[in-house]
């Protein structure tokens, strides 16, 4: 499988992924990534070293995943130079534990046969079409990860490697029947509990609390009671959209002549090809070609590029940009005109011009609609643009209040309500305005308003101009102004204090039998029994099961918490062995051992990298 796939990257197919690659690189912008080199690596392992190119080149698929993933988000984190840093480290570290997975598979004799990677590819769902493998699926989908057919198997065969070393770790950890039964047992296990609350509202309310006892809390917890820094701000909006322009038809007209090359489709030509290892081979089949041989199916039989061969030689359609130079330069002009043999950096070629689309141009009626969408806004934005530049210089100028600007803008300012760093108005919760507002840098001296901003850019279409009409910083709020609410926290831990003390006399009652007596003078009473399992994550569950066994005839006694805080007296009856079914049994056992196999792996990675030699290589800070 491997030789086939390393003939497949030799095909002449190949080259027009590469060539759509290539473009694609360029476009956007990281070229970069495949230059460098062949000095430099990122790091060698044991010996073994990660190359520059295939450094770099992870990274590029890691981006591009990525971008995909956040979409423009990526754009902002991208900007961010800490966190390229620490995706590149992320994917060298990668690569690192892939060459010490792949070496240690080695000296345990563990492999993945061609044989084996063929199957994993043919079986992949998103390869199939109607439940069977689409070769051309699968040439666009490897293409569209920045991969080659190679690079694609060999990063398979690690997977499988790297699943083979985690299966056999996993194969060493398993349950007894009998140890399963046991745990689900107790995983399953239920009590039944009666509870007697003891309200801790209820006490609070009949607290009494000193002036001296509210002011010592206080001073002892001012953080809780700190006001945060306060702004109210004016501000000037400039939106592209609302300044609609009228369109005309010469500017439409104008637009369409200017710009033919974005309505036309470029010629497009279909070729089939059949390519050999030898120019005899290639001569051979040019004779037989010539002697009327069907082209599709000698290229079945005769073609060493496995990809086209399996379409008959078909190459689909291919646009200038991403049709190789060997038939380009092969002097094919008319349908079904043959070439010669063809000298090519793959081999051989005999290739055959099956059609032929020439470039059209869109009529403008066909695309009058969009042409005008375009320079509408096109020419709101210059509209945008200039406004903006007028309002920022006005805004500039007159640096004591808005007056300026909002002239120059033809709009008066909006004043917005206090509010503080979480909740910055909707208007205004753009990040670019956030960082205006809460650098520092509009903050006039004791609460008095500063200067004006610089115009703030948002999205491209949107622009602010503000000021800080008013500011307060943060402070410590005064006593009287939080006293009713030291007030409250003071007689609530007071109650909180007085509850627990009562449970705990009633608690060493119940244990010595005058339960009945203090509970009945202390007003309270245990509900109706209720059953609890070990799943319950609520306090009182949790409570409940920690209680020691109940003896017969007898409760076992306990204190705990409900979700509301409340103090509550517990008393366990009765302890049932609970039933698991069967298919929950062995989720368990199956998410217990996965645990554990995911333990003992990484404990293997850290040995493996513990006592490998790996030596960095100079590239990981370098921003391409």
């Amino acid at each position: 499988m491997m030789d086939n796939l390393r003939t497949a990257a030799n095909s002449v197919v190949i080259k027009v992924i590469f060539g759509l690659i290539i473009v694609s690189f360029i476009l956007t912008g990281v070229s970069g990534y495949l230059i460098g080199g062949n000095n430099n690596f990122a790091a060698k392992v044991n010996g073994q070293e990660i190359g520059r190119g295939q450094f770099e080149n992870a990274v590029a698929s890691e981006r591009n995943r990525m971008q995909q993933q956040l979409g423009d988000q990526f754009s902002e984190l991208a900007a961010n130079e800490n966190y390229i840093k620490t995706m590149r480290q992320q994917v060298l570290n990668r690569l690192i534990d892939e060459a010490l997975l792949d070496q240690y598979a080695k000296d345990l004799g563990l492999g993945i046969s061609d044989e084996q990677v063929r199957k994993a590819i043919f079986a992949t769902p998103a390869f199939q079409n109607d439940g069977k493998f689409d070769n051309t699926r699968y040439t666009s989908l490897v293409n569209q990860m920045g991969m080659t057919p190679d690079q694609y198997a060999q990063a398979l065969r690690n997977q499988l490697t790297t699943q083979q070393l985690i299966n056999a770790v996993a194969g060493t950890d398993f349950m007894l029947p009998g140890e399963t039964d046991q745990l689900a047992a107790l995983v399953s296990q239920q009590r039944l509990v009666r509870e007697a609350t003891i309200d801790v509202n209820a006490l609070a309310a009949k607290q009494q609390v000193s002036d001296q006892e509210i002011s010592s809390y206080y001073e002892q917890n001012k953080g809780q009671f700190v006001a945060p820094e306060q702004f109210r701000v004016s501000y000037i909006k400039l939106d592209a959209a609302a300044m609609s322009q009228d369109v005309s038809d010469d500017d439409i007209q104008s637009y369409y002549d200017q710009h033919q090359d974005q309505f036309t489709q470029p010629q497009r030509d279909r070729y089939s090809v059949i390519q050999t290892k030898t120019e005899a081979e290639a001569k051979a089949v040019l004779d037989e070609l010539n002697k009327g041989a069907d082209f599709a199916e000698l290229a079945k039989t005769k073609s060493a590029d496995i990809i086209s061969a399996r379409n008959g030689g078909d190459m689909g359609w291919l646009e200038a940009s991403t049709t190789p130079d060997e038939l380009k330069n092969a002097g094919l002009k008319e349908k079904g005109q043959l070439s010669g043999v063809i000298k090519s950096s793959v081999g051989f070629l005999v290739a055959r011009l099956d059609d032929v689309q020439p470039a059209v141009v869109k009529p403008l009626a066909d695309v009058r609609k969009d042409i005008a969408d375009k320079v509408k806004q096109e020419k709101a934005l210059d509209a945008f643009y200039a406004l903006q530049q007028k309002v920022s210089d006005a805004a500039s100028n007159d640096n004591d209040s808005l007056a300026g600007a909002e002239q120059a803008a033809g709009v008066k300012a909006v004043e917005t309500g206090w509010f503080d760093r979480n909740n910055l108005p909707a208007e205004l919760n753009f990040k670019p305005v956030a960082d205006a507002i809460f650098n520092g840098g509009l903050v006039g001296e004791n609460g008095m308003p500063g200067s004006n901003s610089d115009i703030i850019t948002v999205d491209g279409d949107r622009a602010f101009v503000l000021r800080v009409s008013e500011h307060k910083a943060e402070a410590v709020k005064p006593l009287a102004d939080v006293k009713a609410q030291v007030t409250d926290i003071v007689k609530h831990n007071k109650a909180e204090q007085q509850a627990k003390l009562d449970a705990e006399k009633l608690l060493v009652a119940l244990k010595d039998g005058k339960g009945d007596e203090a509970m009945k003078a202390a007003g309270l009473s245990f509900s109706a029994s209720k059953t609890l399992s070990r799943a319950g994550q609520d306090p009182l569950s949790q409570a409940a099961f920690s209680l020691p066994l109940p003896q017969k005839d007898k409760p076992s006694f306990g204190i705990g918490n409900d979700m509301q805080g409340n103090v509550v007296l517990l008393a366990l009856d009765e302890v049932k062995a609970g039933e698991m079914p069967e298919a929950q049994k062995k989720a368990m056992v199956q998410g217990i051992t996965q645990n554990n196999a995911q333990i003992a792996f990484e404990a293997m990675m850290n040995n493996l990298r513990k006592s490998a030699k790996i030596k960095l290589g100079d590239i990981i800070d370098q921003q391409q």
